[in-house]
């Protein structure tokens, strides 16, 4: 009868919280979710899928044109583990990896996804902006509004209010408070597309895990 213990029935086989995490940034092509998670295979995949479909969490849909291809999202149910799952995210940035883990392999959305909601309510308040943010070989966007902040796969559905270019190293030198967003864009290692280096300085300063340093194991 313990509820916890109900919950890890469902979600504490392998790679399921993988899975939602990766919903948690958007709906996802089955595809899609095999290219983040490798290593699960296709029978895996879909056998985690189904339950987590079973149980309302996940749902299938069709991306509206012109996309118009079919999509595993988050239900209302599944949104309801958004905020623990990003609690747990928060918790883990103070864990190093394995030393068999490259470094090199750090995905700047999941950081993102993590800290974005340190920001202060207060200082979220009024705000209605869309950042795009180009990281290497990654494209996300975080969404400001209604007090809150969402981290997002791909580009902005709109044209952003800003839209930066950076390394990995930079974005994370930023967010965890080693570098200033000024500092890198008069350095020339942030380029910003759209928007002002104002701008940029307030988003970082939003999207930012300062409070817990700079991880020394993402020195990329």
């Amino acid at each position: 009868m313990c509820p916890l213990a109900r919950s890890m029935d469902l979600l504490g086989e392998r790679w399921t919280i993988l899975i939602l995490r990766e919903l948690c940034l958007g709906p996802k092509r089955f595809k899609d979710l095999l290219e983040v998670l490798p290593a699960i295979g296709p029978n895996r995949l879909t056998a985690r899928l189904r339950s987590l479909e079973a149980a309302g969490v996940v749902r299938r849909s069709t991306l509206p044109p012109p996309a118009g291809v079919a999509v595993y999202e988050l239900t209302e149910r599944g949104e309801g583990l958004r905020a623990p799952l990003i609690e747990l995210g928060r918790w883990g940035l103070g864990l190093p990896p394995s030393a068999d883990i490259d470094p090199a392999t750090t995905r700047a959305d999941l950081i993102a996804l993590s800290v974005s909601t340190f920001a202060a309510p207060e200082k979220l308040v009024g705000l209605k902006e869309i950042y795009e943010l180009h990281v290497g070989r990654e494209t996300f966007h975080v969404e400001v509004a209604e007090g809150r902040m969402w981290t997002k796969s791909g580009p902005a559905p709109v044209r952003p209010d800003l839209a930066v270019t950076c390394r990995l190293r930079t974005f994370l030198a930023v967010v965890f408070g080693h570098t200033q967003a000024i500092d890198a864009v008069e350095s020339g290692d942030l380029t910003v597309t759209v928007g002002s280096s104002e701008l940029a300085e307030r988003a970082f300063d939003l999207l930012s895990g300062s409070d817990l340093g700079y991880p020394v194991y993402l020195g990329v």
